[in-house]
């Protein structure tokens, strides 16, 4: 596998979605004193009531919705992968199995616990990183 990835370099991009992901987490810790973590926001959706529900239904609906309003105004996402939608599916089940089985995901972990100087955030984020450097490895190399 010559050519792994067909994803451009867009550092500007990266950098708005990080202040973008990075305002999100303070603003929901300083409006709500919650942890913006999407498995555990996905999951309160489906378990909570009242406001506790409905925050979080806006929270999942506020990045559908920018998703969408990416796809109108900028015309799609230039992003192409070398597996079929089964693996997708495969692979997001995974994810989000791997993110219960952690207390947690990257978003809650790696962005929101490692800034609140969180133990548990800072090993689990260690391991998953750590993980994806090898995967990466043996994907590019085999």
């Amino acid at each position: 596998m010559d050519n792994w990835t067909t994803t451009p370099f867009e550092p500007w991009a990266g950098l708005a979605g990080g202040i973008l992901i990075g305002a999100s987490v303070v603003l929901l810790l300083l409006t709500l004193g919650r942890i913006a973590g999407i498995s555990g926001i996905s999951a309160g959706a489906m378990t909570k009531q009242g406001f506790e529900r409905h925050w979080r239904l806006a929270f999942l609906a506020g990045i559908i919705l920018a998703a969408i309003m990416y796809f109108v105004f900028w015309g799609g996402f230039p992003v192409e992968t070398q597996v079929g939608p089964g693996w997708l599916i495969i692979a997001g089940l995974m994810v989000g199995f791997g993110s219960r089985l952690g207390s947690g995901c990257t978003s809650g972990h790696g962005v929101a616990g490692l800034s609140r100087l969180s133990k548990r955030s800072i090993v689990a984020t260690l391991i998953f990183m750590s993980a994806a450097v090898v995967t990466t490895n043996l994907i590019r190399h085999l």
